[in-house]
């Protein structure tokens, strides 16, 4: 491993990876996004996170419940996803095309949904 990673900031574990944006730690489970520059800077940190909004403008974050307000085509699949469908313990990612919540839906399995589709249940 030629690169220096960061220890875990939740259990201190040294055997942390990278996937994506986000760094993992295999022992705990956690994931966090490291910290832009090595050092953490005091007078932009609230400006460099990401606000992700439902459809509705509620704020979204990890592990929240959401419904799906509209029916979506799923490729590879006879019937999509309805209207009014939950979505439990989605987690905000940088995604392709806008897709921003990383969950598993329930008949489907995991799937990444935009959040311009969803709403805070």
């Amino acid at each position: 491993m030629s690169d220096n990673l960061p220890p875990c900031p939740q259990c201190s574990s040294e055997y942390t990876y990278e996937m994506n944006a986000l760094m993992v730690c295999p022992e705990c489970g956690h994931e966090w996004m490291p910290a832009a520059g090595g050092a953490e800077s005091g007078s932009g940190s609230g400006s460099g996170e990401r606000v992700i909004k439902d459809a509705v403008g509620n704020v979204l974050t990890d592990g929240d419940t959401v419904t799906v307000i509209k029916a979506l085509k799923v490729k590879g699949s006879v019937s999509g996803i309805k209207a009014g469908t939950k979505v439990r313990s989605i987690r905000l990612v940088d995604g392709v095309d806008g897709h921003d919540i990383d969950c598993r839906i329930e008949g489907f399995g995991a799937m990444q949904l935009k959040s311009s589709v969803v709403k805070k249940a």
